[in-house]
């Protein structure tokens, strides 16, 4: 099964708040960009983000510039019901973020939660890098979540990787420079707790 195909099962097949995944509110995110300190008209970019809260979380705060990106149209969808008119002025990319034609400097946050941890292949983590490089302004800010080193080692019967603020700096590069970072203890709809790495970084000017 490909990557689009098995994400596009999961989101035909299984209720939104019964994904492991789930948040009601994606709270640390929210309170990393606002740590940005970007006005509300800023361009933000949610990667993985297809059924995700976080953009109504984004919406009811005030931000207007909003794209969310996912590899399933499935949970694309899902999102645009649930925000109704309140999402009109959203933009909806159906794409893999390995593969996406992004806008060059079109970005002044980068979030990403959950998305980069499935990239176990080398390659895979390059060309997201390459489109994070291009597609973040100068002066940027990046906010990427994933698997902790001790958290779970596979997702919705997938591989992951698991990080350490280090360890994903060492993957974005000296482009970027590492502002903050927390720990979230995940619980899941089932009961379960995962440790999860949020880190915030800013893009280097040339």
């Amino acid at each position: 099964m490909s990557s689009k195909a098995h994400w596009e099962h999961v989101y035909t097949t299984k209720p939104i708040d019964g994904v492991s995944w789930f948040q009601p509110h994606a709270a640390l995110s929210l309170r990393l960009i606002r740590n940005t300190g970007v006005p509300h008209s800023a361009e933000i970019i949610d990667v993985g983000g297809g059924a995700s809260t976080l953009v109504d979380d984004l919406v009811a705060e005030g931000y207007t510039a909003l794209t969310v990106l996912d590899l399933s149209e499935a949970a694309l969808e899902k999102s645009k019901a649930r925000l109704g008119a309140r999402g009109a002025h959203i933009r909806w990319l159906a794409g893999d973020i390995t593969q996406a034609d992004l806008p060059e400097s079109g970005y002044d946050v980068w979030h990403d939660r959950a998305a980069f941890h499935f990239l176990v292949e080398p390659n895979d983590r390059k060309a997201y890098i390459d489109r994070l490089l291009h597609a973040v302004k100068p002066g940027g800010h990046v906010v990427i979540a994933t698997f902790a080193d001790d958290g779970p080692l596979r997702c919705s019967g997938l591989p992951v990787a698991r990080y350490s603020p280090d360890a994903l700096s060492a993957e974005l590069g000296a482009p970027f420079e590492l502002i903050e970072h927390r720990r979230e203890a995940h619980r899941t709809p089932s009961g379960a707790m995962q440790a999860f790495v949020y880190c915030r970084w800013r893009k280097r000017f040339p």
